[in-house]
């Protein structure tokens, strides 16, 4: 399907991918709506730590192990994608640290992935993620892309309606959002997503020292705040901090820098959606005129300029680049529904 330069388009979401999307489409001339009910930095991705860490997710989430060759694409993206909103990416890398039978482990795995059994990551980067959101939104504002605080109830092409009880007139809806996109109401494919509840502490860094540290059970990140994360409580999509739901991590923060405070640490709580195999679902809808961009399950920042051009690509009748195949967003259908969907692809 090739949408015509210059038409009405919706997205649902200002996370991560919603944001990245919503630039990219303003950039290519498209009109471009933002619907998101949540204040900036309020979701998931402004929760996030800001990782741009291909080999940290493959050594330490099972879901992205065998994802390693496309995140690392998506994170070689990021130079440019940064530069252009004058954003900083942190280079300092990623230091293992911990027991001495946990760092043998962790260097088993690194040789199963065919990399050396170092303590140090150093292809490993991060961001701020609320100054990335705040920069993403200034950038589409200035191309020309509107931001509002509701919404999508449903679509069809040619009429969206909002939770505000507005009717209007949009071409295309892209699918950005995280929890509210489960239930098949506006995609048939999003009831292959569940939820993941993350809870992250953030407290006063100990020291000036701008490399995360990846220990048995948590990770530090340093930023404005320190960021000791996270937890992955799948299956919950509630926003409540639960301290019952921390304690692992406080004290597996606390085995490796037991001056922190964490006492009276903040806790912040973000919801991710995730697909059975942590790839987000990236392509056309079974429903007319949606196009799906959601799922990214810990990658969302990860892979945000990567699945922006993807969804530029799809609306442009480009070819949406080697990566498609294993995103495709019908995936998880019968196998006839996805012979339709490579053919219509």
């Amino acid at each position: 399907m090739k949408v015509h330069s210059g038409a009405r388009v919706a997205v649902a979401g200002a996370g991560a991918l919603g944001s990245a999307a919503a630039l990219r489409l303003a950039r290519a001339g498209f009109a471009v709506t933002v619907f998101d009910p949540a204040p900036l930095g309020a979701n998931a991705s402004g929760v996030a730590a800001g990782m741009l860490a291909p080999v940290s997710e493959a050594l330490f989430d099972p879901a992205s192990r065998d994802h390693l060759p496309l995140m690392r694409r998506a994170r070689d993206l990021w130079p440019a994608f940064a530069e252009a909103l004058g954003l900083e990416i942190v280079r300092a890398g990623v230091r293992i640290e911990g027991s001495r039978a946990w760092r043998d482990q962790v260097g088993s795995r690194l040789n199963d992935l065919g990399l050396s059994a170092d303590e140090a990551i150093a292809e490993d980067w991060r961001i701020e993620s609320r100054l990335a959101l705040e920069a993403l939104r200034a950038a589409a504002a200035a191309a020309g892309a509107r931001f509002e605080a509701t919404t999508v109830e449903s679509f069809a092409p040619g009429a969206l309606r909002l939770a505000d009880g507005r009717t209007e007139a949009f071409d295309v809806l892209v699918l950005a959002t995280g929890p509210g996109a489960r239930d098949g109401r506006l995609a048939p494919e999003t009831r292959a997503l569940a939820p993941i509840k993350g809870q992250i502490l953030r407290t006063a860094a100990l020291d000036a020292d701008q490399m995360v540290v990846r220990g048995e059970g948590v990770y530090l990140a340093p930023g404005k705040t320190l960021a000791v994360g996270a937890t992955m409580e799948t299956g919950r999509d509630d926003l409540a901090p639960d301290a019952s739901a921390t304690q692992a991590l406080r004290a597996a923060a606390r085995a490796l820098r037991p001056d922190l405070d964490l006492d009276r640490a903040q806790v912040e709580v973000g919801v991710r959606v995730t697909t059975p195999d942590g790839l987000p679902l990236v392509g056309w809808s079974r429903a007319p005129g949606v196009l799906l961009a959601v799922g990214a399950r810990r990658n969302g920042w990860l892979l945000a300029p990567l699945v922006a051009d993807m969804v530029a690509a799809y609306l442009n009748g480009d070819n949406p680049g080697p990566d498609a195949a294993a995103m495709r967003a019908r995936r998880f259908e019968e196998p006839e529904g996805d012979k339709q969907e490579r053919a219509g692809e």
